[in-house]
């Protein structure tokens, strides 16, 4: 069964909606963005949060010494890096933590995705390129884009509760391993416990 990601959580209220709707993952935004969280607001939230959903960190082409505090804390559980990020430092922050990382892609060609396999990363994330934005366009790209991978993916990019479904089987070659979703789940900027779980139900088929 396809995972699911609820990114963007900043409030208590966020935490105990998750708990009750039980996705698979939460994303903390640590880079600027309208959802950003501090380490103190991260670290409290997440001593909320049901053991069972996994914390993913978001940055941004981070100083690599955050996000290893971040993950020695056991703030966040998982590390996505969304914005330049090489080969060279993926490898020297994967030699640092123990957490999995998830490296975005902003797609544009098939042979990007297939170039970004190759990197020292656990998973890709699949996201929507927009010149000068680093994710959360709310846009949905070409899916037919994406190759046979070996290496598991979330898919991101435009989803909602009613292209959620359409959007994992148009993936053909190759099938997501999870969803990512934050803007399409609120309701004037705030997450909504309505819209969660109207994503949730689809993608797993219970209605």
């Amino acid at each position: 069964m396809t995972k699911i990601k609820i990114c963007g959580l900043k409030r208590q209220e966020d935490i105990c909606m998750v708990n009750d709707l039980v996705p698979d993952y939460i994303g903390f935004v640590f880079a600027k963005s309208s959802r950003q969280v501090t380490a103190v607001q991260a670290g409290e939230l997440k001593k909320l949060l049901l053991p069972s959903i996994k914390a993913v960190g978001v940055f941004v082409n981070e100083e690599q010494q955050k996000i290893v505090q971040l993950c020695e804390m056991g703030i966040i559980d998982l590390v996505q890096l969304h914005g330049d990020e090489t080969q060279v430092y993926i490898q020297e922050l994967k030699n640092r933590i123990s957490c999995p990382v998830i490296k975005a892609v902003r797609v544009q060609s098939g042979e990007q995705i297939r170039n970004a396999e190759e990197l020292p990363c656990d998973y890709l994330l699949l996201d929507t390129y927009t010149k000068g934005q680093y994710g959360g366009s709310g846009q949905v790209f070409d899916r037919s884009l994406i190759p046979q991978l070996k290496k598991p993916f979330f898919l991101a990019g435009g989803l909602t509760a009613d292209n959620a479904a359409a959007s994992i089987s148009e993936c053909k070659k190759c099938a997501p391993y999870a969803v990512d979703v934050s803007s399409a789940v609120e309701t004037a900027g705030i997450k909504d416990r309505q819209k969660i779980a109207e994503f949730i139900l689809r993608v797993r088929g219970l209605k």
